[in-house]
């Protein structure tokens, strides 16, 4: 796979730039374990992370959307990630380094994420990423989120960077829907969370990778 230089990189931030899928694990176990229900595969949950919380929820407590009991343990479920929030996250492999280069290189790099400001600023604060993201957007900050494009073209903005000139990476179809509806050329990072049978060769990305380490490598030879 070749690409183009780009003069500015966005990422997602869950399951394409920061691992944080051990946390939500610990917490599912936590609430099942609270409402009495035995254990669950990992698995599980760990399929259902790109659903957010309510989806985290209904696949850890094996309940529908329109389970009374579902906006108690949603609750339960996001006062328990605020408490924790970072404990178990670290970024992917090879990513700090990437970031790094990407500093060096002078150019900007920024997080759009559907994840809300109030976990996601304080988890990237944690991460210690050097250069720290020149922008990062979360549905707080604008109308629509992913897969409209409006948060990734507010980045590109942040960035001072035209969207046909940025790279955006992600681990979800609404990435790179968001990403190309924008003008961005797109990644997808296979490593991250799909539901189960899902193939990121589907979104039709102008690249996919395996991992992290891929992702760094092929980015970094843009640069080189």
């Amino acid at each position: 796979m070749t690409m183009l230089r780009p003069k500015a990189v966005l990422f997602d931030l869950d399951g394409t730039l920061i691992d944080t899928a051990p946390e939500f694990i610990e917490i599912g176990h936590t609430l099942r374990t609270e409402a009495g229900l035995p254990p669950i595969s990992s698995d599980i949950i760990r399929h259902s992370v790109s659903q957010g919380a309510v989806g985290m929820v209904q696949s850890a407590m094996e309940i529908g959307v329109d389970d009374p009991e579902l906006e108690h343990w949603r609750g339960r479920f996001l006062a328990l990630y605020e408490e924790k929030l970072g404990h178990r996250s670290t970024p992917y492999p090879g990513l700090p380094e990437l970031v790094g280069v990407l500093g060096k290189s002078g150019i900007p790099w920024g997080v759009v994420t559907n994840k809300l400001a109030r976990f996601a600023l304080p988890l990237m604060d944690k991460m210690g990423f050097v250069p720290v993201a020149g922008a990062i957007v979360t549905p707080d900050h604008v109308t629509h989120a992913k897969p409209h494009p409006e948060a990734v073209t507010l980045a590109c903005h942040q960035l001072n960077c035209d969207p046909s000139e940025t790279l955006f990476v992600g681990d979800h179809l609404r990435d790179i829907e968001a990403g190309k509806a924008a003008g961005c050329r797109t990644i997808a990072a296979a490593y991250g969370y799909l539901a189960q049978g899902e193939s990121a060769h589907a979104w039709h990305a102008d690249a996919v990778v395996k991992s992290s380490e891929e992702l760094a490598e092929l980015i970094e030879g843009t640069i080189s």
